[in-house]
């Protein structure tokens, strides 16, 4: 009879224990729900996170945007992008091991007044958790850790790319300028083709620029277009250019275009003649250089024109 009592009491202190760690769970999952990023990575977040989740999101929230404009897949995860707000509320939490769990989330859209928007379904996602040092953590939200690393080796193989059509610009059409303190190529790509790992060509619409440097100014100092098909080859590991075949000036513009960039002109030549998309990228792409290089460059200004801001 002893034995009898003495199973149901530790049935019930395993009930107890059981239903105080879903409910800690519960709690912890609700609190880690404020530092899902919405448009932005919190520095705070780095203390709720997981080491290796936080640094995959941070390397994603510092890609340049000029290509991928500004990733929406992954800023807004759940949230809205319209004026609604993520409510967030803890449905159901599962311990799968003792140091890894998860927790079902219901999502609704209000807006910021506090009120529901009626058109918004609510939706499931999943929170996972690790604990780590006695602390439970977020280590992914909805799979997006997958998607945040398949995503950065896209982008550090294209980056490869850019760097060296970069290089061959600087070192081979940069000197037949009028030379300044700094040559800062900018691009656009219109259309990339891989025949095999060894070799790729770009299509792309390229311009050279030397700039000087006047306090926190760049003041533009010569350039031009040179655009045209790019052949790359890799060389001990990475890519190289082996060819650029350009367009011609005058005259021969037109016939020289459509013949390097063929099915691709049509889209080549609405990239060329948007000169605000043009000016918009050079921006971007200088202000990339001016954070990879550590530089104290706060404003652009070509010759005759007002300064523009780069970085505020």
């Amino acid at each position: 009879m002893i034995y009898k009592h003495t199973l149901i009491a530790l049935a019930a202190l395993m009930l107890t224990a059981c239903n105080n760690t879903e409910e800690m769970l519960r709690q912890r999952a609700a609190e880690l729900c404020q530092y899902i990023p919405d448009h932005v990575l919190l520095e705070r977040s780095r203390n709720y996170m997981t080491y290796d989740f936080y640094a995959v999101l941070d390397t994603m929230f510092h890609l340049p945007e000029h290509e991928a404009m500004d990733h929406e897949w992954l800023y807004y995860f759940v949230t809205g992008n319209g004026g609604t707000i993520a409510d967030y509320e803890v449905v159901k939490v599962e311990l799968t091991d003792p140091t890894h769990a998860t927790a079902t989330i219901s999502v609704r859209q209000k807006w910021e007044d506090g009120s529901y928007a009626e058109e918004e379904d609510t939706e499931e996602h999943i929170l996972s958790m690790e604990k780590v040092d006695g602390q439970w953590l977020m280590s992914d939200f909805d799979g997006h850790k997958a998607d945040c690393i398949r995503h950065i080796a896209i982008w550090r193989r294209e980056q490869a790319v850019r760097d060296a059509m970069s290089d061959y610009l600087t070192g081979q059409i940069g000197p037949q300028y009028l030379q300044g303190e700094l040559c800062i190529p900018s691009f656009m790509i219109v259309a990339t083709e891989e025949s095999d790992s060894a070799q790729a060509r770009v299509w792309c619409d390229c311009w050279v620029f030397w700039y000087n440097v006047a306090g926190d100014t760049l003041k533009t100092v010569s350039g031009g277009n040179h655009s045209g098909l790019m052949t790359l080859r890799q060389s001990d590991g990475r890519p190289i250019v082996s060819s650029f075949q350009q367009t011609t000036d005058g005259a021969g513009f037109t016939p020289s275009a459509k013949q390097i960039f063929g099915p691709h002109y049509e889209l080549f030549q609405d990239m060329h003649a948007n000169k605000d998309v043009q000016e918009a990228v050079r921006q971007e792409q200088l202000r990339e250089y001016i954070r990879r290089h550590g530089l104290s460059i706060r404003y652009l200004q070509d010759y005759g024109w007002d300064a523009v801001e780069l970085v505020p």
